[in-house]
């Protein structure tokens, strides 16, 4: 998703006569590749290491994947206590895919959290940082 945007901002940008316009278009495309990349969320884990890590301190466990707008709404409303939580990118681990089925009857609907065995699909950001430790 990421490439796409940059490739599309990279064609736009060519394509203008105004070389204002096209560094303008381009960066606007750079920055939605940049906030649709993994690169704006905390480093992922694999599935079962998070949710071993979770298991013993309480942490939650977010579950997600590259250019899920809900995905991005819930990292950055949780700004820098999004590190607070173990992220695990579906679409890299497997495992962490089923995870997801198993709590959505086999859709892979995300963000996904699951705290102390409770999972909420799409859970308002407001909810998780009461959840997260300060």
């Amino acid at each position: 998703m990421a490439s796409v945007m940059l490739a599309c901002g990279v064609l736009v940008a060519v394509t203008q006569d105004t070389p204002g316009l096209a560094v303008a278009q381009f960066l606007i495309f750079l920055v939605l590749a940049a906030l649709f990349s993994p690169l704006v969320f905390p480093r992922s884990l694999p599935a079962g290491q998070a949710q071993q890590r979770s298991a013993r301190d309480g942490r939650p466990v977010v579950y997600w994947r590259p250019g899920c707008r809900y995905c991005l709404r819930l990292r950055l409303r949780l700004g820098p206590r999004a590190g607070g939580a173990y992220w695990v990118n579906i679409w890299r681990d497997p495992a962490g895919a089923a995870a997801v089925r198993a709590v959505t009857g086999g859709d892979e609907t995300v963000p996904t959290v699951v705290v102390r065995g409770e999972a909420v699909v799409n859970p308002e950001p407001a909810w998780l940082l009461r959840r997260l430790t300060p």
